[in-house]
């Protein structure tokens, strides 16, 4: 876009790329970098969401920050504007330019029929088996429509303006998206998670959304002082990736062209409304109990589908403005922004230099609070964006996911694990 000329639109133009503009290597306070590493590259990072991206060039940065931190040698920080992709686009992008050698994770087609197919023991049992099959085909396929048309109207409803989020300690104020952003992780154990999932029978999403809400209600509690028996409703934009194939694909099979592309470049992806239950559970293996049933129930609904797809027509119809404008609604009457991906299950290295984590996050959304969650080799990273304002103790919050993931998989210990019932129902379920 040209800055200068009046009234000027964004639209896309061949040009060359200079990297000076690109590859940035910022002046830094020596004593700060030596002292307080980790706070000086949060300083830095919560720095950039305030700055606006030039958009007289291409829409993409590289900050590196060369000095040791707790977790790793030097930092490289990417911003780039979600025109150009989504999550899995860009992390895909990654992998490609930093070991395009290394074997990504294996994909499985998104949705599976989870009713298994009966077999006639005899002749006779033939008819009434097919009876049987048939009818509950069509109790799925009605509850499928019935879902899909309830969801549809509750996300319409929030877009509208019509159904809010109360205030809560989580609830950005008005103005939340010009307000700094602080990017704080922690790092998780990919193996606690799969034990609770092959104890619970579930998925890692599932067990990711228990120990959430777990974190966000020992955060709510402790900061309060309110009686556990309360039982509060908030709601999460939960970020669903639309490809057939889950997981991470190479690039050159996303940036092939063509209609029959199942994995292709782009944001291909859509929103569910997702409510968290800010509660007391003296189980902890209660809040993946509830986190199943609530998983559970919105996918049996296509309401990610139709969100990007009456996205695509509102744009084509009243242009981008009109789409961003009911996003934005969106986003405001809700609490929580909610994603995860799942990442390489292998080191990867960058010109020799190992990578040791990757964490995405975002900002510009009327959000105090966005998590996300990002799976690497064998940990999983905690990624929080928040505005420090109104989380002042983020390393307290921060403490809690850890602590609420230690307790829930201490109570899975000693229960069976289930994995052979399990292994068929994981295939089912695609990652946020």
């Amino acid at each position: 876009m040209d800055e200068l000329e009046e009234g000027a639109g964004l639209k896309w133009v061949r040009t060359t790329v200079e990297l000076d503009d690109h590859i940035i290597v910022p002046n830094l306070d020596p004593v700060a970098m030596s002292i307080e590493p980790d706070r000086t590259l949060e300083d830095y990072l919560a720095s950039l969401s305030t700055l606006p991206m030039d958009h007289s060039r291409p829409l993409w940065e590289f900050h590196v920050l060369d000095f040791p931190t707790s977790d790793a040698t030097a930092a490289l920080a990417f911003r780039a504007h979600h025109s150009l992709g989504d999550g899995a686009s860009l992390l895909s992008l990654l992998i490609a330019a930093a070991d395009p050698s290394k074997v990504l994770p294996t994909t499985a087609p998104r949705r599976v029929s989870t009713m298994k197919a009966l077999t006639p023991r005899s002749p006779s049992s033939t008819g009434a088996g097919v009876m049987v099959v048939f009818t509950v085909w069509i109790v799925s396929l009605l509850l499928l429509v019935w879902h899909t048309v309830v969801d549809i109207v509750c996300f319409a409803a929030t877009a509208i303006s019509m159904l809010r989020d109360p205030p809560t300690l989580f609830k950005g104020p008005g103005g939340a998206e010009f307000r700094p952003k602080r990017f704080v992780n922690r790092m998780l154990s990919l193996d606690d998670i799969k034990y609770v999932k092959s104890v619970m029978c579930c998925t890692v999403n599932d067990v990711l959304l228990g120990v959430t809400s777990a974190a966000l209600s020992r955060y709510y509690f402790r900061k309060t002082g309110e009686s556990g028996k309360k039982n509060i409703k908030v709601r999460s934009t939960f970020i669903v990736n639309l490809r057939k194939m889950t997981g991470l694909h190479t690039l050159a099979s996303m940036m092939k062209s063509g209609k029959e592309n199942d994995v292709k470049w782009g944001n291909q992806l859509g929103y569910m409304v997702l409510p968290f239950h800010i509660e007391k559970h003296d189980a902890p293996l209660k809040y993946v109990e509830k986190a199943m049933r609530i998983a559970h129930r919105k996918k049996s609904s296509m309401e990610s589908v139709f969100t990007n797809w009456s996205a695509l027509m509102i744009t084509k119809i009243f242009g981008i403005k009109a789409a961003a404008s009911l996003c934005h609604s969106l986003f405001k009457n809700t609490t929580i922004l909610f994603s995860n991906m799942i990442g390489p299950t292998e080191q990867v290295a960058l010109y020799d230099h190992p990578i040791l984590y990757i964490a995405p996050s975002i900002y510009g959304q009327p959000y105090a609070l966005t998590i996300h969650y990002q799976s690497y080799m064998n940990i999983v990273k905690l990624i929080l964006a928040i505005d420090e304002a109104q989380f002042p103790d983020v390393d307290g919050l921060l403490e809690d996911f850890v602590e609420s993931l230690r307790l829930i998989r201490e109570a899975a210990l000693g229960k069976p694990r289930i994995v052979e019932e399990c292994s068929q129902e994981e295939h089912g379920h695609g990652e946020a």
